[in-house]
């Protein structure tokens, strides 16, 4: 049984109880979204079987519209660079800093070592994309049978994967369709599906044995993340035919998922311009019935690289507001090279940002609380308290002790009245002591 076939079934499992708890809302609530293909708690049975007496072990987590906003982080070596340690190193770190969930995207050696490591290591539901693993044990990926592809998927559903990325909707009549554009097939799963369909002239494999992949999927109850093989990839390519004519077929295959009692998660763009990220949000919830929408970014322009985590996060606070269940993080290396642990820190807090400040503006449960929070402490000089509460606690403490190092000079202890201003104002022009002073007179 899958959590969708539960819940259909009327019934609330344990991982829909402990998601509504997380979520503040009810048990029923959670249990009609996921009846409703609305919401997904990808949790893989062989992972949630690992949990230890400890506690630790995989935490289940809601993704879906009416919940919190997600994020993920994308991970994994490549055939030029890092290694496993490094790898699950940098994925414990995003999880520190407030990663909902991975992916690893290795595509390098050492592949089924570093998902095992990963899978073991975190308390967040674990992603693939099976595809680079079929591609890695190949001279060429148009070597490829469809029943290599299986194998891999069913390995790793066996290994504990809670959700899988595949490119069912690319579909041959698509591929025509990219040759307007300026920079084709962006996406690394869609341009080697698409590559073995020109060189086999066949249709999809993993459009023709969808049912069999449901079938997997469903044994262990993995959760489909039908991957958008045609996301624009600049501005220009941005809410186009190839595009469009995809995601109307990942539509489709969601139904035909839900029909084998699978759970969905739809992936989306990419590269945006600004005014269309809404039409883009609304159009998915369309075409694909309200499945909880997955988006890279997306980025809103394509003039910044190496500040790309600023491009995309500002796309992705849109996208958030505008119904998109889960935000796949982009680091300043994005476009550039494979990232390290300070551009892994940087892309999850700039999608922390912007998932908190979409779920603020729409008013989720105790959503506002921490800012009210951090406001007093402000206003208070409790400097302590303002760290604790801040999305980088060791970078706020780390930017403000070189503050108090410029305004106080290196006094042992620091001096009390330091901890009243900081060197932006000084004593003097600082507004929050001013306006204290103002409303000590106003009492007297």
């Amino acid at each position: 049984m899958t959590q969708y076939l539960e819940a259909k079934r009327g019934n609330i499992t344990p991982e829909m109880q402990t998601v509504a708890e997380a979520e503040f809302l009810e048990p029923e609530f959670i249990r009609r979204e996921i009846a409703a293909g609305r919401l997904v708690i990808p949790a893989n049975k062989n992972h949630l079987n690992s949990r230890k007496p400890d506690g630790g072990g995989l935490k289940p987590c809601g993704i879906g519209s009416a919940l919190r906003t997600k994020i993920n982080a994308n991970l994994g070596n490549s055939g030029v660079a890092s290694n496993a340690d490094d790898e699950v190193d940098k994925v414990q770190y995003a999880v520190k800093y407030g990663a909902d969930t991975v992916m690893d995207l290795s595509t390098g050696s050492e592949i089924d070592i570093l998902r095992r490591n990963i899978i073991g290591s975190v308390s967040v539901p674990v992603g693939t994309v099976p595809l680079y693993q079929v591609c890695e044990e190949l001279d060429d990926i148009v070597d490829m049978k469809p029943q290599d592809f299986l194998d891999a998927v069913a390995h790793q559903a066996e290994q504990g994967v809670d959700y899988m990325t595949i490119h069912a909707g690319l579909l041959q009549e698509h591929i025509p369709l990219t040759d307007s554009r300026l920079a084709g097939i962006v996406s690394r799963g869609g341009s080697l599906t698409a590559k073995w369909m020109v060189a086999h002239k066949q249709e999809n494999p993993f459009y023709s044995h969808f049912d069999e992949l449901c079938e997997i999927m469903r044994e262990y109850d993995v959760t489909w993340s039908i991957g958008d093989g045609l996301r624009p990839g600049c501005l220009h390519d941005a809410s186009d035919a190839a595009q469009f004519g995809e995601l109307s077929v990942m539509g489709q295959l969601a139904k035909r998922a839900w029909e084998f009692g699978c759970q969905v998660m739809i992936e989306g763009p990419g590269h945006v311009p600004l005014d269309q990220i809404e039409m883009n949000m609304k159009r998915q919830q369309t075409e694909c019935f309200g499945a909880p929408f997955y988006v890279l970014g997306p980025v809103v322009c394509d003039i910044a690289p190496g500040y790309d985590h600023i491009t995309s996060a500002i796309g992705a606070t849109l996208a958030a507001y505008y119904g998109a269940a889960m935000l796949c993080y982009v680091t300043p290396k994005e476009h550039l090279g494979l990232p390290d642990r300070e551009d892994v820190r940087n892309g999850v807090i700039a999608y922390k940002i912007a998932a908190h400040a979409a779920d603020v503006a729409l008013k989720r449960p105790h959503c506002r609380e921490r800012d009210d929070e951090l406001s007093r402490a402000r206003f208070a000089f409790d400097w302590e308290k303002q760290f604790a509460l801040s999305l980088d606690p060791e970078r706020a403490r780390e930017y403000y002790n070189r503050s108090r190092l410029t305004a106080c000079g290196e006094t042992s202890p620091p001096a009390a009245h330091c901890d009243r201003y900081c060197s932006k104002c000084g004593p003097q022009y600082c507004a929050l002591t001013t306006t204290q002073e103002l409303q000590e007179l106003r009492r007297q």
